[in-house]
């Protein structure tokens, strides 16, 4: 299920860094920490956008002058969801960069009809590599660049994928009958952005216990062929690896920006 989180600024014109993921991640760990859950301690299935509001880009970051801002938050686990907001919400007001927000209310937004074969936008940036602690940061497989449209880039997503998937209790039997799972990325979006000279994958910091990571996070347009329980668990729970860092979030592609939405009691 997925849910917006609705926060009000207090210091509107304050900013985060534009890629602001990191911070979110280290916050909202922390809100689950507070919670002190025996049962959610060590919770990582879980996914969540970067902020959303009116914003203007500075180098300083990103300045939002919006009274709301609202963040995506999702997973397939409604009582780790629950559990969740009733700590956020015991938070009267915090900082994250140099925002200052109060958790004012939540939304629960419409369930989309899930298919063989769904068209994704990636709202944040999708890792394909786990790093290896024992490589060196600069020789790292995580910030190699693999074309989306080679195997391998959809292989590496199928393996974090089923890896996942294992946590939810999947028989064997069931993950061997998700075998069918292929990325096809929109191919005129690519050309375009190589028209252009532009860039759809970048470097991007990671802290993971304590240590600092650099991944490679790819942003574009593709089809995911995949059974309809695979395509269900990545709408709400991420593609690839670090999702539970604010990687690999995904939106339906070709919708209106407006989406149904209704309030959500916790």
């Amino acid at each position: 299920m997925r849910i917006r989180i609705i926060f009000s600024l207090l210091n509107k014109g304050s900013y985060v860094p534009f890629y602001h993921q990191f911070l979110l991640s280290q916050f909202i760990e922390g809100v689950i920490y507070k919670g002190n859950s025996p049962e959610f301690s060590n919770f990582k299935l879980y996914n969540f956008s970067g902020l959303k509001g009116q914003t203007k880009v500075s180098r300083n970051g990103l300045h939002f002058y919006s009274s709301k801002i609202t963040l995506v938050f999702s997973s397939p686990n409604e009582e780790f969801i629950q559990f969740f907001l009733r700590t956020l919400f015991s938070i009267k007001q915090f900082e994250l960069g140099k925002l200052i927000l109060r958790p004012e209310s939540v939304e629960l937004e419409e369930k989309p009809k899930v298919t063989e074969a769904m068209k994704y936008i990636c709202i944040s940036p999708l890792v394909i590599y786990m790093p290896n602690q024992s490589e060196d940061a600069d020789s790292s497989d995580s910030k190699n660049f693999i074309s989306p449209e080679y195997d391998l880039f959809s292989d590496l997503l199928y393996e974090s994928s089923m890896q996942r998937l294992e946590e939810l209790n999947y028989s064997a039997d069931d993950l061997a009958r998700f075998y069918k799972f292929q990325l096809v990325p929109d191919k005129g979006y690519l050309a375009k952005i190589k028209q252009n000279n532009k860039k759809f994958a970048r470097i991007y910091p990671v802290y993971d216990d304590g240590d600092k990571y650099e991944v490679r996070g790819y942003t574009f347009p593709f089809t995911l062929f995949a059974a309809e329980e695979v395509n269900d668990f990545i709408y709400n729970c991420g593609l690839g690896t670090f999702t539970h860092k604010g990687f690999g979030m995904v939106d339906l592609a070709n919708q209106n920006e407006v989406k149904n939405t209704s309030p959500y009691n916790f």
